[in-house]
């Protein structure tokens, strides 16, 4: 493949995951902006580091990059944490609501189904942020990304044995925190 045709190759494939890496990102962070600069992180080293690599090793590249990133953010956030508590330092930032989020969207479903499906995808958000954070990537992994046993075990840095064992119990708290909105 040419150089020209592996950069728009690489373009697409980041264009296709940066939503659904950005939503990872989010729920392990909490904070949409540490999401963001995770995700760009993670882009731009793949596409420096492993760019000229076939495009079918891109998804696990990328996964195992991008959960490097959030391991490394969750060990700084911790220092941090500590170095406030220290000091103690207030934290209190308020955040502005995005006015294009208040724009009705034509297409949207009924006013009770969306917020029914609003409040099922807050709740599963809040459950995920409740997991430890290896069950959090196996789930998000595995079933949001849907990648096979071996690329998440790639992408986390453990066994397959691992992958199964923490999707197993992250799958259990799930279903007994999520009940009525669980298939």
């Amino acid at each position: 493949m040419g150089s020209l045709d592996q950069t728009q190759a690489l373009d697409r494939f980041l264009a296709g995951i940066e939503r659904r890496a950005f939503r990872m990102a989010h729920i392990a962070t909490g904070n949409e902006d540490e999401a963001l600069d995770l995700v760009q992180d993670a882009m731009l080293k793949l596409a420096h580091k492993y760019g000229e690599r076939a495009e079918e090793e891109w998804g696990p590249l990328f996964h195992c990059i991008l959960q490097s990133r959030i391991r490394d953010w969750y060990r700084r956030e911790r220092v941090r944490n500590r170095v406030r508590e220290f000091f103690r330092v207030s934290q209190d930032e308020e955040e502005g609501e995005d006015p294009l989020e208040q724009i009705a969207d034509a297409t949207a479903a009924a006013p009770d189904e969306e917020v029914q499906r609003k409040r099922a995808c807050a709740e599963l958000e809040v459950a995920l942020r409740a997991l430890p954070l290896r069950q959090q990537q196996a789930f998000l992994l595995r079933i949001w990304e849907e990648l096979d046993v071996a690329q998440t075990a790639q992408a986390m840095g453990c066994s397959q044995g691992s992958v199964k064992t923490h999707l197993f119990r992250a799958l259990q708290v799930l279903r007994t925190r999520l009940g009525a909105h669980w298939p």
